[in-house]
């Protein structure tokens, strides 16, 4: 499908009725696939009966599989009619994959008849004028384009008509008709701003700054948009509200600070000093310690820190060394259940043991729960199917250059996708949501097994949840405290990306939405998580990682005197050139150099976790002197009591366990 261009929906079960007075003869159904099509910057709506896109002799099913590798099977092509059966088959996989025939479309808006099948169609979304939606017992939608080309309605039986007008809306706006509130009408904007969730992680090469760009998306779904391509968004603020070069005078901090306000729901703008605030002066934190890495922990030292029946000993120097190091491959595999949390630090072999088996029956319990919902539960629940959609379309292109993802109807590919699929059943409020696929890959990778790699996932995002929930307040608080961090560190660099209308760091946020795992090589990516899930030096450590990496590239950005865009592209190339182990002794030399200033501000210890006063009997003491939990992070308390805003004075206000951050113009 590469030449054919991008798939950006795909649903396959939509009807045609050829004969809307005999809808219960089945010859009357016409069974097809809907897409959703970039042809090289060209978003094209297509339908196409079944016939002319499957090859049944290359219908593939799934046998019965439980933690083993799915092994594909051939079975002959099923008729409609069956395709409609409710009949449950209990040792199948529900789902089918087929591969498709190569196959030419009109290429234009104005191709809407395809000439082998007059019930086929395509349309180009800047040809669509109103969409109509409708009920009867099921969805169906009718398209009216522009020449007042009125095309067959399409049916959806089987649900999907909600994510298709989802999918649509990244590329048209879609609002409702004052006179029919069944008729959406259809303003188009640019698409360099319409990405969807997947460019945040795809994106490779910023886009140009655009216009027309339609701020109505921004005030109606902050969060799908502020999730669609960060350096799309970023983009969106440049050129919708920074002034033109001809103007000579840039727009209020307070009205860009009211932009940001409806950009994230819940964000607080300060734009006057409050009672109680304090201005904390630039700080001079001292010249910065030179550290040293050392070489990775191997199995033979691995196993000095464990006695006769499996207990590890000397946990914090463990710790210590690991974080100094990394781990060899070898070690991975049962250091990592420790780091996350899956294992207790202190239990036997026996312990895990027991652990193991109770936790297998608890995954496989909860796999048996999606695997046995028939097509009819399915065709009822929309989260579930929605889930699953995401989940289908995220496992096919995640790392798929990977050996252990790579090719077609990879085995690691099928355990990522059950592996996902289980936890939406274990935790349902969030399910899944895109980039989720990220995180869990190379945990799997490590432990080469689907049981295994759940428990460790599972521990994984208790740590990330919030930045996956519908508020970002994870996001938010992260961009806060970075922002603070960063002042602190080099008020000249701030300052200038202030300037720059850059103050906020949304080019950070792929950084912190998925801890770097897009911006490092695959093996780099698992020497920094193994080190964070150390706990040391600090926490928020990834914090400092995002202040290294800014710090290393600081003098090329204000030397080369870049603005926004080329702020947002010089980053984004960084993807793929960082040095991990450079990375990591900048870290920690940052950790060390704030550590040692006698007079930090009471926010920036909060955000490091400097000041904090916790029952010793439950925590560890690093050689660093920091408190921290041998258990993995609980999942972080919401916090609300931050904000920021354009400006210059970094204030902060002390009370017994709280401070807000503000950036006062």
């Amino acid at each position: 499908l590469a030449a054919y261009g991008k798939v950006i929906f795909e649903h396959e079960g939509v009807f045609i009725h050829s004969s809307t007075e005999e809808l219960d003869d089945q010859d009357s159904l016409i069974s097809g696939f809907l897409r959703i099509v970039d042809k090289d910057g060209d978003v094209v709506v297509e339908y196409k009966p079944l016939e002319d896109t499957v090859d049944p002799s290359n219908m593939l099913c799934a046998c019965k599989d439980s933690s083993s590798v799915v092994e594909w099977t051939q079975r002959p092509h099923r008729s409609v009619d069956q395709q409609l059966s409710y009949e449950t088959e209990w040792d199948m996989v529900n789902a089918v994959s087929f591969k498709r025939k190569a196959h030419t479309n009109g290429e234009g808006g104005s191709n809407h008849l395809h000439e082998r099948n007059k019930r086929s169609f395509s349309f180009n979304v800047a040809d669509l004028r109103s969409v109509t939606v409708k009920c009867e017992g099921w969805s169906y939608l009718i398209f009216c384009l522009r020449d007042d080309t009125t095309l067959p309605a399409i049916h959806f039986h089987q649900g999907g008509s909600q994510a298709f007008l989802d999918s649509l809306r990244k590329s048209v706006q879609l609002s409702e008709s004052p006179d029919d509130e069944n008729l959406l009408l259809v303003g188009t904007y640019s698409k360099a701003f319409s990405q969807s969730f997947e460019n945040l992680l795809d994106d490779t090469n910023y886009g140009q700054a655009t216009n027309n760009l339609c701020p109505c998306k921004f005030k109606k779904d902050p969060y799908t948009t502020t999730f669609g391509g960060f350096s799309k968004v970023t983009n969106y603020f440049f050129d919708a509200f920074r002034p033109s070069e001809s103007e000579c005078q840039q727009r209020p901090a307070e009205e860009m600070a009211d932009i940001l306000g409806e950009l994230i729901p819940g964000l607080e703008i300060n734009q006057q000093e409050e009672p109680g605030f304090e201005v904390i002066t630039r700080i001079d934190l001292g010249t910065r310690p030179e550290v040293q890495r050392r070489e990775p922990v191997l199995l033979e030292n691995w196993a000095k820190h464990q006695d006769s029946e499996g207990r590890l000993s000397n946990v914090p120097h463990l710790k210590h060394l690991i974080f100094k190091g990394g781990l060899c491959h070898a070690v991975r595999k049962e250091a990592w259940k420790f780091l996350l949390g899956y294992y207790p630090w202190d239990s036997t072999h026996e312990d895990r043991k027991t652990l193991q088996k109770r936790k297998t029956d608890e995954y496989f319990r909860m796999k048996l729960q999606w695997k046995s919902v028939s097509e009819e539960q399915e065709k009822r629940n929309s989260r579930l199917r929605d889930y699953k959609s995401l989940i289908e379309k995220d496992v096919n292109r995640t790392d798929r250059t990977n050996k252990f993802y790579e090719g077609l109807d990879n085995p690691g590919l099928i355990l990522l996708h059950d592996i996902l699929m289980t936890y939406c059943m274990y935790d349902f409020d969030l399910g899944y949501v895109q980039g989720m696929s990220d995180l869990l890959s190379p945990i799997l990778y490590v432990m080469e097994n689907e049981v295994d790699a759940f428990w460790c996932f599972v521990s994984f995002m208790d740590q990330m949840h919030e930045n996956f929930e519908e508020q970002m307040q994870g996001m938010k608080t992260q961009l806060i405290q970075l922002s603070t961090l960063l002042r602190l560190l080099d008020l000249a660099f701030w300052n200038y990306l202030e300037a720059q209308d850059s103050g906020y760091l949304y080019f950070c946020f792929r950084w912190l939405l998925i801890r770097f795992k897009r911006e490092l090589h695959f093996q780099d990516v698992l020497r920094l998580w193994e080190v964070m899930w150390t706990g040391l030096p600090c926490q928020n450590f990834h914090l400092l990682v995002c202040c290294a990496i800014l710090d290393s590239e600081k003098q090329k950005i204000m030397d080369r005197h870049y603005g926004f865009n080329e702020i947002l592209k010089h980053i984004n190339e960084l993807s793929m050139k960082l040095d991990i182990e450079e990375i990591l002794i900048k870290s920690e030399a940052i950790y060390m150099q704030i550590k040692n200033c006698k007079d930090l501000p009471h926010s920036v210890s909060e955000i490091l976790g400097l000041n904090t006063v916790t029952d010793s009997s439950t925590l560890e003491t690093s050689e660093y002197g920091v408190l921290e939990s041998p258990q993995s992070s609980p999942r972080p308390a919401h916090r609300q009591d931050q904000a920021f805003s354009n400006g210059h004075g970094l204030l902060q206000e002390t009370s017994r366990n709280r401070c807000k951050v503000a950036f006062i113009s």
